[in-house]
C-alpha cells in the first residue's frame, strides 16, 4: 500500500517564488550567475562557488557557505534569495515509484516523479503548470494551463529530489568547501506536466544547470526532453542545447493525430518527421525515442502498426509502446495484452527497436499521462471538459 506524507506547512503560508523581490539564485546558470556577481563588483569565480553550494551540497543558507567571506554572505542575504519549490506531499508506490506535490505559488502546484531502478534513478520533471496543449488521453491536459515554470522551479525539482534522497541515505552537508558532486539522480526526463518546448528559454537554462560540472554534471545522454512536436523550437534546440529527444507521437497518420494531439494541425507529420531528422543530423549513434500510448480500438490495430513502420522508415528511432494509464472520465481504455503484443511484434519484424514500457506508479497516479497537480486553469479547458462530460452522463 502506498504512503502519503503531508508537510505541516499550510499551502497559503508558502512564499511564492515568482513574487520574491530579490533574484532567486536557483534560477541562474553559470553565465547568468557570473553576470549577477559582476553587477555587484565580484569576480567570476563566485559563480562556481555558489553553484557548488546550491546544487552539489544542497545549501539554501548563505551563512553556511564557509569559503565565502562573511561580508559577502551578509550582502547576498540582503540582495538575493535561495528558494526551491516547497514540498506539500510525497507518495510512495508499491513498486517504489515516488511522487512529490510541489507548491510553486499561492494557487498552483506541480508533480514530480522518481522512478527507481537497480542501476539508475530517473526523475521525471515538469515544465509548466498544467499543459498548454490539449492531448485527449492525458490527465494533465484535462487540468488546463496556468503558466510556464521558471528556471528556479524547474531545476528546483531536481534539487529537491536529489537532496531528499541524500538525506535518507545519511549524507550531510559538510561545513567546508564542497569538493565535488555525489549524484543520487542519474537520469532526468522532461516528461512531466507541460510541453517543454513551449517554455523553451527556461527549460534550456535549467538543462544547462543540470549538465554543468559545478552543479549536477549530467551528460546530455542522461537528459531526455519529450515533445509533442513544436517544429521551430526543435530546430532551435538542436543549435542551443542538444539532449536526447523523445517524440510523443501516438498515431501513424495525420487524421488520427489531429484528434489525439491537436498540435498536429499546426505541425503535421510531413513537417514533424523531417524536423526530427534534422535534430539528429549526421550523428549515427543517436535515435529519437517514439512514445506511443496504446488506446483500445483507437490506434492499436495491425494496420496502424504497419503504417507506423512506414512513417518511421527513414528516421533512426526506437519505439516505446505505452499501455494507456486510465484516469476518471478519460473516455479511453487500455489495449489488451494480446493486441499490444501483436502491435509490438509487427514493429520488431520490421527491424524497429521496440519495447513495451512497464507501467510504474499507477497506484499513486504517477504513471505516464496521469500527472495532475493543482492548476488554476486560465484556458477554461477543465470547465469545458466538465460541462461536456456532465452532458454525456446526464
Amino acid at each position: 500500500m502506498h504512503t502519503a506524507t503531508p508537510l505541516h506547512t499550510a499551502v497559503s503560508d508558502l512564499p511564492p517564488s515568482s513574487q520574491a523581490a530579490e533574484p532567486n539564485l536557483f534560477g541562474l546558470d553559470q553565465t547568468r550567475m557570473q553576470d549577477f556577481f559582476a553587477a555587484h563588483g565580484e569576480k567570476p569565480f563566485r559563480a562556481t562557488q555558489l553553484l557548488k553550494w546550491i546544487h552539489q551540497q544542497g545549501v539554501t543558507d548563505f551563512n553556511v557557505m564557509t569559503n565565502i567571506s562573511k561580508t559577502l554572505r551578509q550582502h547576498l542575504t540582503d540582495i538575493a534569495t535561495l528558494h526551491p519549490p516547497q514540498e506539500i506531499t510525497r507518495q510512495t508506490s508499491q513498486d517504489g515509484t515516488r511522487k512529490w506535490l510541489l507548491q510553486v505559488d499561492q494557487g498552483n502546484a506541480i508533480e514530480t516523479v522518481l522512478i527507481p531502478e537497480t542501476e539508475r534513478n530517473t526523475l521525471c520533471i515538469s515544465s509548466q503548470v498544467g499543459c498548454a496543449l490539449d492531448c485527449q488521453f492525458c490527465s494533465t491536459a484535462r487540468q488546463g494551463f496556468n503558466r510556464n515554470l521558471s528556471v528556479a522551479e524547474i531545476i528546483g525539482q531536481l534539487w529537491m529530489a536529489e537532496h531528499s534522497l541524500r538525506q535518507e541515505q545519511g549524507f550531510t552537508v559538510p561545513n567546508a568547501q564542497p569538493s565535488g558532486p555525489y549524484r543520487m539522480i542519474s537520469n532526468v526526463v522532461l516528461m512531466g506536466m507541460g510541453e517543454p518546448l513551449l517554455n523553451f528559454d527556461n527549460v534550456v537554462s535549467a538543462m544547462k544547470i543540470m549538465m554543468n560540472d559545478y552543479a549536477y554534471g549530467l551528460s546530455w545522454r542522461r537528459i531526455t526532453l519529450s515533445t509533442a512536436g513544436v517544429v521551430p523550437a526543435l530546430d532551435r534546440l538542436r543549435e542551443e542545447c542538444r539532449v536526447n529527444l523523445a517524440l510523443s507521437l501516438h498515431a501513424p497518420d495525420d487524421d488520427l493525430r489531429d484528434e489525439l494531439v491537436p498540435l498536429n494541425k499546426k505541425y503535421p507529420l510531413k513537417e514533424l518527421i523531417p524536423a526530427c531528422q534534422r535534430y539528429l543530423g549526421d550523428d549515427t549513434r543517436r535515435r529519437v525515442t517514439i512514445e506511443y500510448v496504446l488506446l483500445k480500438g483507437v490506434n492499436d490495430s495491425p494496420q496502424q502498426a504497419r503504417a507506423l513502420v512506414k512513417l518511421l522508415r527513414h528516421l533512426p528511432s526506437k519505439v516505446n509502446l505505452i499501455p494507456f494509464n486510465p484516469f476518471p472520465q478519460s473516455g479511453y481504455e487500455r489495449s489488451t495484452p494480446k493486441s499490444i503484443e501483436l502491435f509490438r511484434d509487427i514493429l520488431i519484424k520490421a527491424d524497429l527497436i521496440t519495447v513495451t514500457r512497464k507501467t510504474r506508479g499507477e497506484d499513486i497516479d504517477a504513471a505516464c499521462g496521469q500527472l495532475a497537480g493543482k492548476v488554476q486553469d486560465r484556458s477554461r479547458r477543465e470547465r469545458r471538459f466538465s460541462t461536456s462530460t456532465s452532458g454525456v452522463n446526464s
